[in-house]
């Protein structure tokens, strides 16, 4: 649908916001950009949008004027215009008729579940609540590349599953869906594809290990060397005659069943923190 070959931004004489980044999109694609404030993020969707210009490299692809629907980072929530009105306003220029985009935005809206309906002036909305209406003008044309800048800013627990829906939507119908989220376990929920936004780059993002969690046995009458080699035992550390075991909390009970057939007194079972990956 669109590649990035080699794509940099520089805003006037200031620092470069966006270095040599590369990004294919393709049809029914659903991509994640994950990265924290200030990380370039959403001047990529700026790009993308075709409402910022790259200082160098390349754009390649159709030409998808008309058929692009976008949800800036700042929606403009002040404007004295009904909900309504501003929805028929932006589907006009997208060429859908009112009636259209009355139907269709007021199907959306319920979904939604906005506070106060389509008529209730954009001025009045609260911040999740205006998200809701700039999610609607960005899909209501139902256009072939959704950009959505942090979709999931203010909104309640179960508009979230709604955005879930209108993402899965575009991409069922062939459509490319690209939104910015700071939280990788929301964006894994309903990405195909996630990439960090970082250091002025784009990269495939990388999950961490996950840690695991742990339990702390203190054992007498035991050997440390016994049990250094033992599946599950992270940690092995002997004082004042005690061995005490750091071991991964899926091997726990067998562990302490060992520990009882090689004769051991268990004194302390207790839980520790998350915060060591497993590793042997």
């Amino acid at each position: 649908m669109l590649r990035l070959r080699g794509v940099s931004k520089r805003y006037g004489r200031g620092a470069v916001v966006l270095d040599r980044v590369d990004l294919t999109l393709a049809e029914g694609q659903v991509v994640g950009l994950l990265g924290g404030n200030g990380s370039g993020k959403s001047t990529l969707l700026r790009i993308l949008a075709g409402l910022s210009a790259p200082t160098s490299g390349a754009i390649t692809g159709p030409v998808l004027r008309g058929a692009v629907g976008y949800l800036p980072d700042r929606f403009p929530a002040a404007t004295r215009m009904t909900v309504r009105s501003y929805l028929r306003h932006l589907a006009r220029i997208s060429g859908v008729p009112a009636s259209v985009a009355d139907r269709r935005g007021e199907k959306l809206l319920d979904r939604l579940a906005l506070v106060g309906g389509p008529s209730t002036p954009l001025r009045e909305l609260s911040k999740g609540n205006a998200q809701k209406v700039g999610l609607v003008q960005a899909v209501l044309h139902e256009p072939r590349l959704v950009l959505l800048d942090e979709p999931f800013s203010g909104l309640d627990v179960s508009a979230h599953h709604v955005v879930g829906e209108l993402i899965a939507a575009t991409a069922g119908r062939g459509g490319c869906v690209v939104f910015t989220e700071h939280r990788s376990a929301v964006a894994a929920e309903y990405a195909d594809v996630l990439y960090q936004v970082s250091g002025r780059t784009l990269a495939p993002f990388t999950a961490p290990e996950p840690a695991c969690p742990r339990v702390r046995i203190v054992l007498a009458t035991a050997l440390a060397d016994e049990w250094t080699a033992e599946p599950g035992v992270l940690d092995v550390t002997e004082r004042e005659g005690l061995v005490e075991l750091v071991v991964d909390s899926a091997r726990c009970d067998e562990t302490l069943l060992l520990a009882l057939r090689r004769g051991n007194s268990v004194r302390v079972v207790e839980p520790l923190e998350v915060g060591e990956s497993c590793s042997r």
